[in-house]
């Protein structure tokens, strides 16, 4: 009876959930071509260490010292700025370094592939560790679940570099028949969580024209944070923005014409807050004059721009203190 590898069964797991982004329409980017990237090599894992299949081995090092910067590359440009070719086509020279050392130095590839799996898991780690102030093009209504979900995605490139240290430990220990299994748990469940997690809606952005937006050094000055925020408020009361789900503060700061450092520091100043929490707590008063208007729970969320539940119960229980319904019940009472 014939059995199918599980790096064999990932591959055509991943490859179906590409195919599902291409039919959704969202197959032009990075966070595809991770998702893409990783259904092939599993591919490579499976021919080379199932069915010992001689160029697969000797690639296997190259393309999987190309999925830490892909990774990054599709962190930044789903979270954090728009692709920029000269910032980053340079994280190509890893897997190209990696191919050099294949052919002519391949003592250092035990140490040079688990430190670009660690480098570039930790350099996600931090980044969207630092809050949704720090990813200015994700949505502001996904809260803090694109950093959580970049987080899990930096510390398993972190996890998977420990399966190198286990195969160096098998061959100490004189069982180098262990190397395939090793191989093929740490890595395919690496991938398989890679795939499963891009597939997540929170890091999909709506593209615009507003995604250009740089950034430059901000002096703290109060008087100026005074005046940005007398202009983000009207702002919102004219164009009411926080309806928009797909708001994100880059498209905030490009409609005041404005740095995104200067906005959200001046935010996080002035009122305590991140800029989500600030544009949610409109969000909530919209919802509630929905509720009181006669709207189910439902549509109050839908229709004060929250486009997930547990988003919209997170912070409506934050700033009222009671889940949408009770707080429903406790107006009337009290009304």
């Amino acid at each position: 009876m014939p059995v199918l590898p599980i790096p064999l069964f990932g591959s055509l797991l991943l490859g179906f959930l590409f195919l599902k982004l291409l039919v959704d329409g969202r197959g032009r980017s990075f966070i595809a071509a991770l998702l893409l990237q990783s259904a092939l090599q599993s591919l490579i894992i499976s021919l080379g260490q199932h069915y010992g299949v001689a160029w697969a081995l000797a690639i296997q090092p190259i393309t999987a010292a190309a999925i830490p910067p892909l990774a990054w590359v599709a962190f930044e440009t789903s979270a954090v700025r728009r692709f920029d070719l000269r910032r980053h086509l340079p994280h190509a020279l890893v897997p190209i370094f990696i191919a050099f050392c294949v052919v002519y130095a391949r003592t250092p590839l035990d140490f040079l592939i688990p430190a670009v799996f660690v480098g570039y898991g930790a350099a996600i780690l931090v980044v969207s560790s630092r809050g949704s102030d720090a990813l200015p093009i994700t949505r502001l209504s996904a809260g803090h679940v694109p950093g959580l979900i970049w987080r899990i995605i930096g510390v398993s490139l972190i996890v998977s570099s420990f399966g190198d240290a286990a195969i160096v430990l098998a061959q100490i220990m004189g069982q180098s028949e262990w190397q395939p299994w090793i191989v093929t748990v740490s890595s395919t469940g690496m991938l398989l969580l890679l795939g499963a997690l891009s597939l997540s809606s929170s890091l999909w952005r709506q593209e615009t024209d507003d995604d250009d937006q740089t950034e430059s050094k901000i002096q703290v000055d109060p008087v100026e944070d005074a005046k940005i925020m007398a202009r983000l408020e009207a702002l919102m009361m004219q164009q009411k923005l926080y309806l928009d789900p797909d708001l994100t503060l880059n498209q905030i700061a490009r409609r005041l014409i404005l740095p995104i450092k200067a906005v959200s520091g001046a935010i996080n100043r002035s009122t305590g807050e991140n800029v989500s929490r600030y544009i949610n707590a409109r969000r909530v008063e919209v919802a509630c004059e929905a509720l009181q208007n006669g709207e189910s729970v439902t549509s109050a969320m839908l229709t004060a721009g929250f486009n997930t539940k547990s988003n919209f119960n997170r912070e409506f229980l934050r700033i009222k203190q009671a889940a949408p319904s009770q707080w429903l019940k406790s107006r009337a009472k009290t009304g």
